[in-house]
């Protein structure tokens, strides 16, 4: 195995007073079964075993009053420890600007949305504003994109609904959007077919263990240049992930900008 740098760019942790109640809620909700326990400690610890030299945690407001409270945690955390946080906003925010001036005053790179735990289609008016106003600030947003384990049958993004959005924004969103999970999870070939070689960036969480060999397909038809190595965690074991990665055979060029170079061009590393 080369030596490369390595990013994480899609990882959750919960305050420590939450995190079991948190994880234990989630999993009973369909997902996997954790593998570190939720803590910003256990994040921190398994990037050193891995030789993970940072990780994105990236929170979600399930309702827009959380919104400030988190954010203010994801600046006092930003950057500590190796940890570079997101920051979280919700369809429901009357205040977006704002909340988004704050985000960029305190040197957060990056927030994330999840259309299924926010109960909002990912082609609402009301991310629209979002995504435009971020980008704006030279913000990146994450989003959900595909299944999500706890709504397996009402997905709220979709591979038609990325297309509304990019459409309706244009230039305006181009290189300041991510798609989790390989640009759709559990959709490849709709991917592939419609997603791959627009202006967005797809991230690598969890879905590599379930069809690696479309992955691999996804990175060469959108290119390198545009794939963020991500494992989800604490819903993978990242030990599997990344030799699961390694496993797909790219070039040596490839790996070195998925792991690490693209996402330290986003975090300004």
């Amino acid at each position: 195995m080369k030596d490369y740098k390595i990013i994480d760019f899609h990882t959750h942790t919960f305050p420590e007073k939450i995190a079991a109640k948190a994880i234990s809620k989630l999993e009973a909700g369909g997902r996997s079964k954790a593998h570190l326990d939720g803590t910003l400690a256990s994040l921190v610890d398994s990037d050193r075993r891995e030789g993970i030299d940072y990780s994105v945690s990236l929170p979600v407001a399930t309702s827009a009053k959380q919104v400030h409270s988190i954010n203010r945690l994801s600046a006092e955390l930003n950057g500590k420890n190796g940890v570079f946080f997101g920051g979280a906003i919700h369809p429901e925010c009357e205040n977006v600007e704002e909340i988004l001036d704050y985000l960029k005053e305190s040197g957060i790179k990056v927030i994330k949305i999840h259309p299924d735990y926010q109960g909002t289609r990912f082609d609402d008016e009301r991310y629209l504003k979002i995504l435009r106003e971020a980008a704006k600030r030279d913000i990146v947003t994450v989003t959900h994109a595909g299944v999500d384990l706890d709504y397996p049958d009402d997905i709220h993004c979709t591979t038609q609904m990325i297309l509304n959005v990019l459409d309706a924004l244009g230039g305006v969103i181009d290189n300041k959007l991510v798609l989790a999970h390989f640009g759709a999870n559990e959709f490849p070939d709709e991917v592939l077919s419609r997603i791959c070689g627009k202006p967005v960036f797809f991230d690598t969480a969890y879905s590599l263990l379930n069809y690696p060999g479309k992955c691999r397909e996804i990175i060469r038809k959108h290119g390198a240049g545009k794939i963020l190595f991500a494992t989800d965690s604490p819903w993978v074991d990242r030990t599997q992930y990344l030799k699961a990665f390694f496993s797909l055979g790219l070039s040596e060029d490839e790996n070195r900008k998925i792991l690490g170079e693209n996402a330290a061009a986003i975090l300004g590393i």
